[in-house]
């Protein structure tokens, strides 16, 4: 099936010219010589040489068509050469044409039926002293060469495109790379929203249902709980305004938090009316990665001590050293129940979410996550992270 050729570039035209000058420069030459050696009308009868120059012309001529019916084109002269030699040198044009622009099954094709054309010319129109092999073989040479130089520039072609392909296809990998990164890095920010906002309004909550629960308490601890509420509102919208600065930049990461702000985090537990014991048994600075692990696991251990055992002690404690590892354990005791209890959001939802995702951070740090009831009815977490010396 032939398809229209695309529009022609300069380049294209260029080409095109090129092959059709030295088509007629063959038929010229061929004339020339035959006129130069006396072969007209001699050898070569008058109104066949005539003959012979019209389908030359005709054949270069049709070249201009030799990107709309390569194939045909080509079978077309090449059955003309078996007759008229004149028409030789569009002929190879031809065979080039179908060597670049078809497969190379139809170009060897269309090639092995150019040799037996010139097997034809020989024995049809054979040259006085000179033998019929070399006359052969010099066809079959121009032929080949022909053919061969628009093999090259197929498979050329070829492959030039494979590494265009290539390259195409690594740009679109590197930029899904790039946007997995991006994607990956909100979703980091996503879980520092959960655990940083999730903090200071479980602290607002308890706050503002104990001053519902007594609204008849003394005026001191109104005020302390006010406080509270006050600071943690204050720090809630800061840590709003730093998520939305990150959100705004292509790729960024929320100031992250160190093992030695366990101490903060735990002096902000007891301001807002939870008992916590810190017994921190780390001799060496913890360096980043399993600190910061380190402080997610205490941070959301509280908050959720906070949610569904109010008025519990909390226990923290945090042992390790470099080649051991470090171990994270915090056990809350059972809520208090009675008047002075504040109403906890066991039944919140989404409650138990905030586990799933701190397993999942802790076992991406390489570490493992324990969590379960204890015997009082309390509630254990603990976890293990790697400490490389």
């Amino acid at each position: 099936m032939n398809v229209p050729a695309p529009r022609r570039s300069l380049r294209d035209w260029l080409v095109d010219f090129c092959l059709f000058a030295s088509a007629v420069a063959w038929g010229f030459l061929t004339s020339a010589v035959r006129i130069e050696e006396g072969a007209v009308p001699g050898v070569v009868p008058v109104w066949l040489f005539n003959l012979d120059q019209l389908v030359g012309v005709l054949g270069c001529a049709a070249l201009w068509l030799r990107r709309r019916w390569p194939t045909g084109l080509a079978v077309t002269l090449v059955l003309l050469s078996a007759y008229f030699e004149m028409v030789a040198g569009a002929m190879l044009a031809a065979l080039f044409t179908v060597a670049v622009h078809r497969p190379p099954r139809t170009g060897s094709a269309v090639f092995a039926l150019s040799l037996l054309t010139a097997f034809g010319y020989v024995l049809l129109r054979p040259e006085p002293g000179v033998p019929g092999i070399l006359l052969f073989l010099l066809g079959a040479a121009f032929q080949g060469a022909a053919t061969g130089w628009g093999l090259f520039v197929h498979h050329r072609r070829r492959l030039v495109a494979s590494l265009r392909e290539r390259a195409e296809r690594a740009e679109v990998e590197a930029r899904l790379r790039v946007e997995q990164t991006q994607r990956e890095v909100r979703e980091e920010i996503a879980r520092e929203i959960h655990d940083v906002l999730g903090h200071r309004l479980s602290l607002l909550s308890v706050h503002a249902g104990a001053l519902e629960y007594r609204p008849d308490a003394p005026a001191e601890d109104v005020a302390r709980a006010a406080r509270v509420i006050r600071e943690s509102s204050h720090r809630a919208l800061q840590d709003l305004r730093e998520v939305i600065g990150v959100l705004r930049a292509p790729v960024g990461e929320l100031p992250q938090p160190a093992f030695a702000d366990i101490r903060q985090l735990v002096d902000d537990a007891e301001r807002a009316g939870t008992r916590v014991r810190l017994r921190d048994e780390v001799a060496k600075d913890v360096p980043d990665p399993p600190g910061r692990t380190a402080y997610r696991v205490v941070q959301e251990a509280l908050t959720n001590a906070r949610k569904h055992a109010p008025g519990g002690e909390v226990d923290v404690r945090v042992t390790g050293a470099p080649g051991s590892g470090l171990e994270v354990e915090v056990v809350n005791a059972a809520p208090v129940s009675g008047d002075d209890g504040v109403p906890g959001a066991a039944g919140a939802a989404g409650a138990g979410r905030g586990l799933v995702g701190l397993a999942e951070r802790v076992s991406l740090a390489g570490g493992s996550l324990e969590h379960g009831p204890t015997a009082d009815g309390g509630w254990r977490v603990a976890a293990r992270l790697p400490w490389l010396s």
